[in-house]
Parts: C-alpha cells; sequence; structure tokens
C-alpha cells in the first residue's frame, strides 16, 4: 500500500447503503461537505477481525452528525453490520475503518437544508502510526502554535471534519521540524490534546490528563483511564498549565490510530517513558487482542 494513493487502493467502499468498487466512490466538486465542512467521521481498528469499540464509535457518528444539525439515515446498528460486512469483504482482519457522514449537492450556500445526507464506511491495512521499534523509546512533540477553540465557537464534542484543519497545519508544522506530532493548548493556555490524540502524564505513581472540555473525550482516552484505574493508579482529570511538564515524570498518548504511545520530548520538556508508560502499552495491546 505504501505510496498508493487512497483513491487507488483496491476492493469495495460500502456506500450509502450497498457496495461499490473503490474508484466508484465518489462526490460531487460541489459536495457541501467539501465546501462547508458539513462531514463527521471515527476512525476505528480492527484486531484479529473484531472492531474494537465499535458501537461507541458509532454512536459518537451519530452525536456528531445531531451536533452538525443533521440525521444520519442509518440506525447505529445497521452501521455497526455495515462495518463488519466492509472489513469482511475486503478480507481483513487488522485494518483501519472509516465511516464518514456528509451532505450532499442538492443545495450550495451555508444553508443546506435539502441536502441529503450521505454515508460510506472504507478500510484498510493500517499498521501502528508510529514506528513500533521507536514506540518504547518515546516520540518528539513540537508545541503547536494553534489552540483548541472556545466551546462557544465550535461543537467541540463532534468528531467533524472542519475541526481538525487546525491539526493538519499543526502537525504539518511539526514534520516540517522533525517532530512527529505536535501538542496544542486550549484558548485559556492549558494543555489539551496533540492532532489526533489524547495526553497523560505521570508523576509519583499518579496519572494525571487534561479535563475534555473543549476536545473530544477519545474513547481510547476513556478505556486507558479504566486500565489505569484497576491497576489501581489514581488518574487525576484536571486543567494542566504548560510550566507543570518540567515536573512530569512520563507522558503517552492515546487514540484509535496511536493506541497508547510513550512521548520523551515536547518542546523544551522531557520525560522518561518508564512503568506506567509501559503498563499502560502492554495492557492496551491486551485489550484489543483479548486472545
Amino acid at each position: 500500500m505504501a505510496g498508493v494513493p487512497f483513491d487507488q487502493l483496491d476492493g469495495d467502499i460500502w456506500y450509502n447503503g450497498e457496495f461499490v468498487k473503490w474508484g466508484d466512490a465518489q462526490v460531487h466538486v460541489l459536495t457541501h461537505g467539501l465546501h462547508y465542512a458539513s462531514s463527521v467521521f471515527e476512525g476505528e481498528r480492527a484486531y484479529g477481525g473484531e472492531i474494537f469499540k465499535l458501537t461507541e464509535h458509532t454512536e459518537r457518528l451519530h452525536l456528531s452528525a445531531d451536533l452538525l444539525g443533521f440525521e444520519i439515515p442509518w440506525t447505529v446498528e445497521q452501521i455497526d453490520q455495515a462495518c463488519r460486512e466492509t472489513l469482511e469483504r475486503q478480507g481483513l482482519t487488522n485494518a483501519y475503518i472509516r465511516p464518514v457522514a456528509w451532505r450532499g449537492s442538492e443545495m450550495m450556500g451555508v444553508s443546506a437544508q435539502q441536502n441529503k445526507i450521505n454515508l460510506a464506511i472504507a478500510c484498510w491495512d493500517w499498521p501502528s502510526y508510529f514506528d513500533p521499534a521507536e514506540k518504547m523509546k518515546g516520540i518528539r512533540l513540537d508545541i503547536a502554535e494553534w489552540k483548541r477553540p472556545d466551546p462557544a465557537t465550535i461543537p467541540c464534542k463532534a468528531k467533524a471534519a472542519g475541526l481538525y484543519m487546525i491539526c493538519t497545519l499543526s502537525k504539518h508544522a511539526a514534520e516540517a521540524k522533525g517532530y512527529a506530532d505536535a501538542l496544542m493548548f486550549d484558548y485559556r493556555g492549558r494543555i489539551a490534546e496533540c492532532t489526533g490524540a489524547n495526553v497523560f502524564y505521570t508523576k509519583d505513581n499518579i496519572i494525571h490528563t487534561p479535563t475534555p472540555d473543549c476536545f473530544l473525550d477519545g474513547i481510547t482516552r476513556q478505556t486507558v483511564i479504566k486500565l489505569a484505574k484497576k491497576r489501581q493508579f489514581e488518574v487525576i482529570e484536571r486543567a494542566i498549565m504548560p510550566e507543570e511538564m518540567a515536573d512530569f515524570e512520563e507522558c503517552f498518548i492515546t487514540g484509535s490510530a496511536a493506541e497508547v504511545t510513550p512521548v520523551s520530548e515536547i518542546g523544551p520538556y522531557n520525560f522518561t517513558p518508564g512503568n506506567i508508560s509501559k503498563l499502560m502499552v502492554e495492557d492496551y495491546d491486551k485489550e484489543v487482542n483479548p486472545s
């Protein structure tokens, strides 16, 4: 798959209730979702033929659409089944699954009351987001110039396409400097999240993570918190200021794509991946691969 554009992969995509050839899953250039970001999506992983937390992801897809003012014309159960069928049709057991819903092209303008709501589901082979050989060494993060906005200005609980614009800008800037990703602060100057993952810190065997009041409370984040508490670690969700990073010992990020990935550096701050990071990597791996 390396080097092959995503519109040229092989296989089928579930598209508005039926399977179409990969290259035929297209939208018009005047699609509302392209011009006005009226699009929501999910990122899911399958392990051993089972899609992890599938229903939770589908429920969030419906919630995201509701927050953007449209209704997906398929139930959670129907979308769950379509995701499973797509995975099976592609002949994959370990894969990434991408459901996406968007307003169509019936009306072109800010108003789109009559636009059809479309839904597509694609899946493909996708290994670990970060190099497994380097993972436990910890990745390096830049500090982004862009900040997560005030929730009074965006639907921050939606996994909506438009909210990722500043994430792309931040990640590109970080990669240009040789970093793997970027940490974003929020509109108040507090630590928020990375461009596509939540962040955790440790100090004195206690785990600290920012309160998700202006960004997504990730499904992987929720899973890791439960795993940490199962090991009797105290997990504190709170406002965290940037200067506190000078005193934290370990850092790791979480997400469906990133899974659990230790961090060794964020801008001027350094961390040493240790026991808690190792346990969370191992526990998450066991959680998604129970066999």
